[in-house]
């Protein structure tokens, strides 16, 4: 594994959407995962991305003629907040994004490029939005995609199931965070 051309992408790990129950993966394991890939991707001086939902005055978020609303409570403080376990430094990239993707509206595929980054190792809530949404664009980028299962949760277990059975295998590599481990050792 070449951590100088790949990127670590947490998508949505914020304390606003932390806080909504999800299966199969609590998210304390997702965090406890995200951790041990944080320390791994910081010992081998790859990058790091977050990616969260951040809305500037309001004003700027989509507002869908949608039969359900997202979960979440948007106007609780600390929304957009990073939790303490995921040791969010100065050095990382920071994304703010107002719909599913981390790539759509942002810079994150520019920043990417720019330091030549051509695989994702990407994890995050939930797994059928914001996760599927930015591994779409991922793959519409042809970005390498490795999609760490035991670090990605949806808000019930057949959500997360279907892109993890049906979709991410079409995209890149699926894995738990154990074998990713494994991986980054035979191939450093």
């Amino acid at each position: 594994m070449d951590f100088s051309k790949t990127a670590l992408v947490l998508v949505d790990m914020q304390k606003g959407i932390l806080e909504i129950p999800t299966a199969p993966h609590s998210s304390e394991t997702i965090l406890k995962n995200a951790k041990k890939l944080i320390t791994l991707f910081r010992e081998k001086g790859g990058f790091i991305a977050f990616v969260r939902v951040k809305f500037h005055d309001g004003n700027d978020m989509l507002a869908p003629n949608a039969m359900t609303s997202l979960p979440g409570n948007k106007n609780v403080g600390g929304f957009s907040d990073f939790p303490d376990e995921l040791a969010v430094k100065e050095n990382d990239y920071i994304v703010d994004k107002r719909g599913f993707s981390g790539f759509f509206g942002t810079d994150l595929e520019l920043q990417l490029r720019r330091r030549g980054i051509d695989t994702i190792v990407l994890g995050g809530i939930a797994t059928h939005g914001a996760v599927d949404s930015t591994a779409r664009d991922a793959y519409q980028y042809a970005y390498n995609q490795y999609f760490i299962t035991d670090m990605m949760t949806s808000t019930a277990k057949e959500l997360h199931d279907l892109p993890i059975e049906n979709l991410f295998p079409l995209m890149g590599q699926t894995m738990t965070t154990e074998q990713f481990l494994t991986l980054s050792d035979d191939k450093s």
